[in-house]
């Protein structure tokens, strides 16, 4: 009997694995245990000990009502592929002419498995800066990176995102008031908030948007009040810098909303 090529290798339990995670993606609201077996044509004991990997691992949530759905933890893990690299490369002649211009450090961020991780970042030209660590995990709750990664997500992203943040954080309680934070960032286009890490500095932080408007990385620059530097901008002024970069990197990286604007204006 002749074995096709297409079934030599073949591994049924990676196969299965992959199978749970493509139907997961298919639908918004998740799946009971019963319902995937049941798309999926077999038996709901076969699937029980895979989803229970597939949890634990971080690559499936288990919902209310022993639904299971998707997380975030592909997407953090396609971030760190080939188009996170690019865009690390796209920033970085930017990055260095927003750090002359407004005499600041600034850091370029995006999500993975639950935390803001730092890409790129570019040091102050002048001797004082804030400077954050390339491959730094940053919190998603209390810094401008964090803050602005959650709010130009649409709100199931923002959900999923917030639940595998405070996997290990049971303590964390969110208010409403942390809710219209982030809608009234969205509003404005940024976040300028006082740093919970470090005394007397500002979190300065814009979006960099994809082609679909979702944020795809948050640029921060950690604002420090300099003294006795003759020309340094302001913190209204270094916003705007800031801004300006950010549309920049995100016309680089296929932002068709940030393109029509700037060519309509």
């Amino acid at each position: 009997m002749e074995i096709d090529d297409a079934d030599r290798y073949r591994a049924p339990a990676l196969d299965k694995g992959l199978d749970i995670l493509e139907l997961l993606a298919s639908v918004e609201d998740g799946l009971s245990q019963s319902e995937i077996a049941k798309r999926l044509d077999r038996s709901a004991n076969e699937f029980y000990r895979m989803l229970d990997r597939l949890v634990r691992r971080g690559y499936v949530a288990k919902l209310e009502g022993d639904r299971f759905a998707l997380t975030l933890k592909l997407f953090g893990l396609s971030q760190l592929h080939a188009p996170t690299r690019r865009l690390a490369s796209f920033a970085t002649p930017l990055m260095r002419e927003l750090a002359q211009k407004t005499r600041q450090a600034n850091h370029l961020a995006v999500f993975d498995r639950g935390n803001a991780v730092v890409i790129a970042q570019q040091e102050a030209p002048d001797y004082w800066g804030i400077s954050i660590r390339v491959g730094s995990h940053v919190n998603l709750f209390d810094t401008g990176s964090g803050h602005v990664l959650l709010a130009f997500r649409d709100k199931d992203e923002r959900e999923l995102m917030i639940s595998e943040h405070v996997r290990s954080r049971d303590d964390i309680n969110l208010s409403e008031d942390f809710y219209e934070r982030l809608d009234q960032i969205r509003k404005q286009g940024y976040e300028m908030m006082p740093s919970a890490q470090t005394a007397g500095v500002y979190n300065l932080s814009a979006p960099v948007l994809g082609a679909d408007g979702t944020c795809m990385a948050a640029l921060t620059c950690p604002y420090i009040a300099l003294v006795n530097a003759p020309g340094a901008p302001d913190i209204t002024r270094t916003i705007a810098h800031l801004q300006k970069t950010a549309k920049q990197l995100s016309i680089l990286v296929g932002s068709d909303e940030i393109a029509k604007s700037q060519r309509s204006s």
